[in-house]
C-alpha cells in the first residue's frame, strides 16, 4: 500500500482584516448620516409661504350700537299685564298696546293646534343664531337673555292663536306712533356725545325683557317706542382708519346678519380722545329695530396687489451708491461692480472692486448690502476721477420678505400699500421684488441672508 499517494494536500485558509477599504465606506457614510440626522434634528425649520395675488377683505367687522329715538312708556297703574302687539311692529298713535287687570289675577290660556308660522320660526332661529355667536363663559348674562327673548315670542304667538275675547279695560294706549318694543337695556337715552369706547364691550351688556313680567306696578315701564324711522350705527375708529376714513361722505356696508348692503351717510363723531364711525340711515329700520348691537362689516375699495403675512415682513439697511459711482453689469442687472478705497490703521490705502448684488434701483441710486462696506469707505469712479465718502446719511432701510425659491434665503424688497393686523398687500411687477407664486419666509425672524433653507 501506498501510503504517501493517499496524502491529502492542505491549504491554509486565508484571513481577512475587519478594517478594509469596503468596512471603512459605510463606517463613513454611516457617520455622515448620523451627522445629518442630528443637523436636521436641531436645525431651525423654515416655513414657507407662497406668495399669490389679492387684496384684504372681511377685515373692518364691528359690532356697531344703534341709537334711535326711543320714548319709555309707564304704567298708570299696578295689576297683571297683557299685551297685544308683537315686538317690532308699527303701531300707530291712539292704538292699544296692552291692558292692565288692577285685580292683578293671571288667567292661563289654553290653545289648541299649536303651530309657529315660517316667520315666527325665522323669528326663533335668528335669536338661537345669534345667542350662538355671541355667547361666552364671561357673558353668561345672554343666556338669560335668551330665555326672556324665547318666552317672549312664545307669549306673542299664544296670544295670536288665543280665542280669548281682548279685555280692552284699562288699556295702555300708544301716545304716538312708532316700533313697539318690550326689551329696555339703559342705551334709551344715551346721546351721541355719550360714547364711550367702553359701551361696546358686551361683557355687561344686558337686557330687561319686559314682557317675562306677568305684573307691574304704578310707574315702572310697560314697554318703549321707536318714533323716527332716522336712526344711527356707531362703531370704534383707531387712528388709521380714521385717517383713511377722514375725507368720506358716504360709506358701503353689510350687515352680517342678513347679509343686506347698504350705502348711507358717514362721518367721524370725536369724544375727547376717542373716535367713532357714525353711519345716518333713514329706512330699513323695521328689520333691524329689535336689536341694540348690529354686526357689520364695512365694504372698502381695497388695493389689489401681493398678499403676504406680517410675520414674513423685516427691515434691513443698504447703502445708496449714486449711479456715477457704479460700473453696470452689462450681463445681469442685479448686479454691478463698485470701486473702493479703504484705510488701514497705518493709513495705507487699498483700492478694490466689489461685485454687489442691487437690492433697489431708483430715482438715480442703487441700493447694496451695508456689510459689503464701511463708513469712511471711499467710491471712486471707474476712472477715478471722481470719489466720495461714505457715511451714515448714505445709508437707507427697507422693508421686505426673504425669498426661498433657490433653496437660500435672499431679501427682496416691497413696498407695503395697505395691510390690516395679519396680512399686508404689496406692489407687485417689481424688477428686485416679488412676484406672483414665489416662496417666501413665513417667519423672517428665523432667517438670515443667504441662509440654507431645509
Amino acid at each position: 500500500m501506498n501510503i504517501r499517494g493517499n496524502k491529502k494536500r492542505i491549504a491554509k485558509y486565508r484571513r481577512y482584516s475587519f478594517f478594509n477599504i469596503g468596512t471603512l465606506l459605510f463606517i463613513l457614510v454611516f457617520i455622515y448620516m448620523i451627522i445629518m440626522m442630528v443637523m436636521y434634528l436641531t436645525q431651525t425649520h423654515i416655513t414657507s409661504y407662497e406668495v399669490v395675488k389679492g387684496s384684504l377683505t372681511g377685515n373692518y367687522r364691528y359690532e356697531a350700537l344703534a341709537l334711535r329715538e326711543e320714548t319709555i312708556i309707564t304704567a298708570s297703574q299696578s295689576g297683571s299685564v297683557r299685551y297685544f302687539e308683537r315686538e317690532g311692529a308699527k303701531t300707530s298713535a291712539g292704538s292699544s298696546v296692552c291692558a292692565i287687570d288692577e285685580s292683578g289675577s293671571t288667567v292661563v290660556q289654553t290653545v289648541s293646534d299649536f303651530s309657529l308660522s315660517s316667520d315666527d320660526e325665522d323669528r326663533l332661529r335668528d335669536i338661537l343664531s345669534s345667542f350662538t355667536i355671541k355667547f361666552s363663559a364671561d357673558s353668561f348674562q345672554i343666556a338669560y337673555d335668551l330665555k326672556s327673548s324665547v318666552e317672549g315670542l312664545i307669549s306673542e304667538v299664544l296670544q295670536e292663536n288665543s280665542n280669548d275675547t281682548l279685555i280692552t279695560r284699562n288699556a295702555s294706549y300708544a301716545p304716538v306712533s312708532g316700533f313697539v318694543l318690550y326689551k329696555i337695556d339703559g342705551f334709551e337715552d344715551t346721546q351721541e356725545s355719550d360714547l364711550t369706547a367702553s359701551m361696546f364691550s358686551q361683557n355687561e351688556y344686558s337686557v330687561t325683557n319686559l314682557r317675562s313680567q306677568s305684573t307691574v306696578k304704578a310707574g315702572e315701564t310697560l314697554y318703549k317706542l321707536v318714533t323716527s324711522e332716522d336712526w344711527a350705527l356707531y362703531f370704534p375708529l383707531d387712528d388709521s382708519l380714521a385717517t383713511e376714513l377722514a375725507d368720506s361722505g358716504t360709506i358701503k356696508f353689510r350687515f352680517l346678519k342678513d347679509n343686506v348692503t347698504f350705502t348711507a351717510s358717514f362721518s367721524i363723531v370725536t369724544n375727547g380722545d376717542e373716535s367713532f364711525g357714525k353711519i345716518t340711515l333713514t329706512n330699513s329700520l323695521v328689520r333691524y329695530v329689535t336689536e341694540r348691537f348690529l354686526e357689520i362689516e364695512l365694504v372698502m375699495d381695497k388695493k389689489t396687489g401681493l398678499k403676504v403675512p406680517i410675520s414674513a415682513i423685516s427691515s434691513r439697511s443698504f447703502y445708496k451708491i449714486p449711479e456715477e459711482y457704479a460700473i453696470v453689469n452689462d450681463s445681469s442687472e442685479d448686479e454691478i461692480t463698485l470701486k473702493a478705497e479703504s484705510f488701514a490703521a497705518d493709513g495705507s490705502s487699498n483700492i478694490s472692486y466689489i461685485t454687489a448684488t442691487v437690492y433697489s434701483h431708483s430715482d438715480g441710486y442703487y441700493l447694496v448690502d451695508q456689510e459689503l462696506l464701511s463708513d469712511d469707505d471711499y467710491l471712486l469712479t471707474d476712472d477715478s476721477s471722481a470719489r466720495k465718502r461714505l457715511s451714515e446719511s448714505d445709508v437707507e432701510t427697507l422693508y421686505g420678505v426673504y425669498n426661498i425659491n433657490k433653496g437660500y434665503a435672499v431679501f427682496r424688497e416691497v413696498t407695503i400699500i395697505d395691510q390690516n393686523e395679519e396680512y399686508c398687500i404689496v406692489e407687485s411687477n417689481n424688477t428686485y421684488g416679488l412676484a406672483a407664486y414665489d416662496y417666501i419666509a413665513l417667519d423672517a425672524s428665523q432667517v438670515t441672508d443667504d441662509q440654507i433653507v431645509y
